[in-house]
This record gives structure tokens, C-alpha cells and sequence, in this order.
């Protein structure tokens, strides 16, 4: 696990957080357990993206700032080779509701827990991708046997719906500092967010065809881990 200073190539950065509201003081233990990553407080680096993440409708939305000092902090970046997207898969499906279910997504649910689960509580910060609404469906498609794990994967790259930093631990929320907050109109910020998601799905169905009926499904994990 690398410390959070090294990742980042420096000991403060700048990071932004969408929010319907403004947040002053980030308070450990507050939020929705049911994210990618658990229970966290949800950051990007990219303020264009938090700008995006804070309209999900048309509403307006306040994007916070703060200064997030990475001395001593440790990373777990489930994007580095020590992981794939099986393990982050299983971290996802760990903490989100999937929704309905058939007999595939359930037995594949199993298989990634007990196979690809990954500890985060060793870390003060995840960073990984976020599983916007495209993202999601991804995923969730997999999971049903719909695509290949091949197809997920050039998906994740391609979608460009970024990464979150996701702050886990107590010490984390000792480390950050805030700066200031911003309103953004939602009538700008929600069609851009729209028009992410519609050029991830376009790529991802362009994935889809090119890679046609070939690769691995999760119908075959499921059979090697039995």
C-alpha cells in the first residue's frame, strides 16, 4: 500500500466534492454506506467532474474545495496492477444494491467476494473508479453474463467518467482542510454530465460489437472457482 504523498507525487492536494450542499467540515461516520467504497467522503481531484457530479438533475448544485494534506496518509489504488477489475467488482458489489437479480448475478456475487474481495479498511484513502449510472450498468451487465470481462475492462478505460478519492479513516478527515464553496447551475452542468454518460455508453456499445460474442463471461469464473 503506497502512502498517499507518494501516489500523488506531492503532500497537499486539491480536491472537490459535488454536494447539493455546501460542506464545511466533513464528518467521519456521515454518508451513505451503501457507495462504491462504504461508508466515505467522496472526492475528485477534477473540479469540472465534481461541478458534474454535484447536478444530477437540472437543480443547481455546490461544489466544495478543500486541501487534503497526504503526509502519512496510506492509498489503496484499486486501479494499480495489484488488482483487476474482478477485485474491484468485488468491492462494488460488496456495498451496492445490484437491483433485481437472476441465478447468474447472484452465484457471481459469491464467487467475487470470496475470491476478489479486497480489505479497505487498512487505508485512509481508496482511489479507484467511480461507478457513475454507465459505469453501474457496466457492471451490472457483466454480472448477468450479458458481456465479456474484456469488454468491462476496455469500458472502464474508455468511459472517461474519471476517479474518486475516497476518504475512509478518521485520520483522513483530520487531514483535510476546507477552502471554499461554489454554486454551479444545473441547467450547464447536468446536460454535461448527460453528454459524459451518452459517449460512455456509445464507446461501450462500440465495445460491445467489436468484441462480439467472444471472451470471458462470468459464467466461466463461476465454473473455475468451483
Amino acid at each position: 500500500m503506497l502512502s498517499a504523498a507518494e501516489f500523488f507525487g506531492k503532500d497537499k492536494i486539491t480536491i472537490f466534492h459535488g454536494s447539493p450542499v455546501e460542506v464545511r467540515v466533513p464528518t467521519y461516520g456521515v454518508g451513505n454506506p451503501r457507495n462504491d467504497y462504504g461508508l466515505a467522503f467522496y472526492c475528485t481531484e477534477l473540479k469540472e467532474l465534481a461541478c458534474e457530479w454535484a447536478c444530477p438533475t437540472e437543480s443547481d448544485g455546490i461544489v466544495n474545495e478543500y486541501e487534503l494534506d497526504c503526509t502519512d496518509l496510506k492509498l489503496l489504488n484499486l486501479n494499480s496492477d495489484e488488482f483487476s477489475v474482478l477485485n474491484w467488482l468485488a468491492v462494488l458489489v460488496k456495498n451496492r444494491p445490484l437491483g433485481q437479480r437472476h441465478q447468474i448475478t447472484n452465484e457471481m456475487q459469491k464467487c467475487l467476494i470470496e475470491q476478489y474481495s479486497v480489505n479497505l479498511n487498512k487505508a485512509d484513502i481508496v482511489y479507484g473508479y467511480r461507478a457513475d449510472d454507465s459505469y453501474f450498468s457496466f457492471a451490472r451487465a457483466f454480472l448477468n453474463n450479458t458481456i465479456s470481462l474484456e469488454s468491462l475492462e476496455q469500458a472502464l478505460f474508455f468511459g472517461g467518467l474519471g476517479f474518486q478519492v475516497a476518504l475512509r479513516s478518521k485520520k483522513a478527515f483530520k487531514h483535510i482542510r476546507y477552502v471554499g464553496s461554489e454554486a454551479v447551475p444545473g441547467a450547464l452542468w447536468n446536460p454535461r454530465r448527460m453528454e459524459r454518460d451518452s459517449l460512455a455508453r456509445a464507446a461501450f456499445e462500440r465495445i460491445q460489437r467489436e468484441q462480439g460474442l467472444g471472451g470471458t463471461r462470468a459464467i466461466d469464473i463461476i465454473g473455475k472457482g468451483e
